[in-house]
């Protein structure tokens, strides 16, 4: 007898789908959830952390699937409020994704993904979805266009210098993050409102970003916070830890940063001049640099930092006229735009743009449009990490109407 296979029906896209249901978790599904994606992204549980997560948990955004009493896929979405140029906005913070390596290709993900954007867009109080992506390559077919970068630094520190201190640079002090919360906050909240793709952090997120289990250490330190104290208070910060390294030339530890956060440029040099000259390191790591993070332009030698440009936030522009409504532009524009969305048809049309540094709305429109694009190149555009004229050269943007597109 031949080998038997079991089939599943087509959606319309082609993809495989499971006729199992989508669920709405429970608060009492968090500890089971953990396990799950613990096991999906190779982490072990560290009861700490757990606990500084399940404060976050929001069962009633959360998506469960199961086979018999087996969880098998989930998917959540937290509510926060995200700074775009101009302005800031509720934005569905998408995370906790995740299928059983016992059930893959059988489009789970494809229904878990779906449900969610119906669900944002149904609700109506957030027009747009954003992820950070453990893999590129997944979420562009769900409509989610790259809309950050981030350089990786991993470089030497040895043969770095920054310039002199000024005269008026503050003091510097040594704490433990956890300790300085109020501080961080603060000066984390005076320089968001200018960063598009900052996330607004209340206690329970707070407690979450500055969570330190020793088993998520890999042998580092405990973290540590660097403030900067100028002539009205703390004004920045640096949260950072060291790994000690030691071959037979001498030392090589390693400096690892998370995140340096200040209000004025004293406090930003102060602090990272600090950072690159611990004794016994000699090396710098961080994961998340803006590409236009100043250091670039303050050390003598950039390319010491061994910057790699990698992609950051995506987001998916979920309601489109509520969406480019809510930003602002740095120039005066009016200009029609047609949009097709295969997932959500509500955003498919043709849409006019009016708006300016102060104020914008988007409305559906009738006449003739000037450009045209998917909804994945919104997203793409939305908090301008990318630029309309490097799209149109990619092909994902044309212009209809001659001249659009010229400066």
């Amino acid at each position: 007898m031949g080998r038997r296979h079991r089939t599943y029906p087509l959606d319309t896209t082609g993809v495989t789908t499971s006729s199992l249901p989508i669920e709405t978790a429970r608060a009492e599904d968090f500890d089971e959830l953990g396990r799950f994606l613990n096991l999906l992204f190779h982490h072990g549980l560290e009861p700490e952390a757990h606990e500084t997560e399940r404060a976050i948990f929001e069962p009633e955004r959360s998506l469960v699937v199961r086979d018999g009493t087996e969880l098998v896929a989930t998917a959540t979405a937290f509510t926060r409020e995200l700074t775009v140029p101009g302005a800031g906005m509720p934005a569905a913070h998408v995370s906790m994704v995740g299928v059983a390596p016992t059930h893959r290709r059988r489009g789970l993900l494809t229904a878990l993904m779906r449900r969610q954007l119906r669900d944002i867009h149904d609700a109506g109080r957030e027009p747009v979805a954003v992820l950070w992506a453990s893999e590129g390559q997944i979420y562009p077919r769900f409509g989610y266009g790259l809309a950050s970068e981030r350089l990786v630094l991993r470089g030497e520190t040895t043969e770095l210098r920054l310039p002199a201190p000024s005269a008026d640079e503050g003091r510097l002090r040594l704490d433990r993050p956890a300790d300085r919360q109020p501080d961080l906050a603060r000066v984390y909240d005076r320089a968001r409102t200018d960063r598009p793709g900052w996330s607004a952090r209340d206690d329970r997120w707070w407690r979450y970003v500055l969570v330190d289990p020793e088993s998520q250490r890999g042998g580092a330190t405990e973290r540590r916070v660097v403030l900067h104290e100028g002539p009205d208070g703390v004004d920045g910060y640096g949260l950072f830890r060291t790994k000690g390294e030691w071959d037979s030339g001498g030392p090589k530890s390693v400096t690892t940063v998370d995140e340096v956060v200040a209000s004025n440029p004293v406090a930003y040099r102060a602090i990272w001049r600090m950072l690159l000259s611990i004794d016994l390191t000699r090396q710098l790591s961080c994961q998340r640099v803006a590409p236009d993070e100043p250091l670039l332009r303050l050390v003598n030698e950039p390319r010491q930092l061994r910057a790699q440009l990698v992609d950051a936030l995506w987001v998916r522009v979920v309601n489109v006229p509520a969406a480019l409504a809510a930003r602002r532009y740095a120039t005066d524009i009016d200009v029609v735009i047609e949009v097709t969305d295969d997932l959500l048809p509500e955003n498919t049309g043709r849409w006019r743009l009016l708006g300016g540094p102060k104020t914008a709305t988007c409305t559906p429109a009738t006449g003739p449009a000037d450009l045209a694009c998917d909804v994945r190149c919104l997203g793409e555009l939305f908090l301008g990490g990318a630029s309309l004229t490097a799209l149109a050269d990619a092909g994902r943007v044309r212009e209809l109407h001659p001249g659009t597109l010229t400066p």
